[in-house]
């Protein structure tokens, strides 16, 4: 019969990191309102509401501020559920729990990147569509163009007047894009050769694997960094560019940012490993990061595809 430490479920003792991280999302949300709200600008570069441009700059300190609360916090927090996780505390409940919640963090991002795939296909298929074939002696929309890459409307809409980029061009599949398909296809290899090694107990492949997969992701993160800057300085190609500009920006925006957390996550679990904290039978750690990498792999193929590609 098992014993009672063997049946346990450890319940961790109060903590106040919640409570301030929920400070530091307050603070960074507000202030990204405020930022926003004060910088309004319009397609001639002048600002919407002149009289709200004083809350910019102090919404800018609070997104800050925010920020470091949440990181600060985050580190302090995690730091604590490592220690519990060495002394012990954790067993095949815990671990179960884990996996549970691991999962359904996963299908929410699924549920996050689904609505941003709908609004391109929303956009793509049936508004820009929608918004051309209206009657053009009834609507305020009869210059609108029904073209993708959509830039924006053409003409005089709403009253007011778009005149097209002419450096405008869409992002091609090949180049970077093709080149980062790569680099992350790699480091799901990688990362799986990580993981083979410490189902063997062997120390030298997960610690390389590992090394190897935060140097594709970090080489994916510089690659889009050069392919941003290449849209903006020398194809035309920004938030503001229509449809098309806003939905790009939007989802492979997103995208690198999921990349950037999954490689400082894959980071802390390198240095773990380095310090062999994971064995054979116990690294959920490993596991849960490993996941959400394959995840964001996933993701990329469906964004090269219908972003890059269609």
């Amino acid at each position: 019969m098992a014993s009672h430490s063997e049946n346990h479920y450890f319940v961790p003792h109060g903590s106040i990191y919640p409570a301030l991280i929920s400070v530091g999302l307050l603070s960074m949300a507000s202030g990204f309102v405020f930022n926003v709200t004060g910088s309004d600008t319009r397609l001639d570069g002048s600002i919407k509401n002149p009289a709200l441009s004083y809350l910019a700059t102090p919404g800018k300190y609070m997104m800050y501020f925010g920020l470091a609360i949440i990181l600060t916090m985050m580190f302090k927090w995690l730091s604590a559920v490592v220690t519990e996780s060495l002394t012990g505390q954790y067993k095949k409940w815990e671990d179960k729990s884990f996996r549970i919640g691991m999962i359904v963090f996963i299908c929410s991002e699924v549920a996050f990147f689904a609505a941003f795939f709908g609004a391109l296909f929303y956009m793509r298929v049936l508004s820009v569509p929608d918004l051309a074939s209206y009657a053009p002696d009834i609507t305020p929309y009869k210059d609108f163009l029904s073209a993708w890459p959509s830039q924006g409307p053409g003409g005089t809409v709403l009253g007011e007047a778009y005149k097209p980029n002419p450096e405008f061009h869409p992002m091609s599949w090949s180049g970077l894009p093709l080149i980062n398909t790569l680099l992350l296809l790699s480091s799901g290899a990688t990362i799986t050769w990580a993981h083979w090694g410490l189902i063997k107990n062997n120390r030298k492949q997960l610690i390389v694997g590992l090394f190897l997969t935060v140097a594709l992701g970090v080489t994916f993160l510089c690659c889009q960094a050069a392919e941003y800057h290449h849209a903006y300085t020398e194809m035309g190609l920004t938030l503001k560019s229509g449809a098309y500009g806003a939905t790009f920006f939007m989802l492979t925006g997103f995208h690198g940012f999921h990349v950037t957390i999954g490689t400082l996550m894959l980071i802390v679990i390198l240095l773990r490993s380095i310090k062999g904290h994971f064995t054979p039978e116990h690294h959920f750690g490993f596991e849960g990061v490993a996941w959400y990498w394959h995840f964001v792999d996933v993701v990329w193929l469906g964004l090269y595809i219908f972003v890059y590609m269609l």
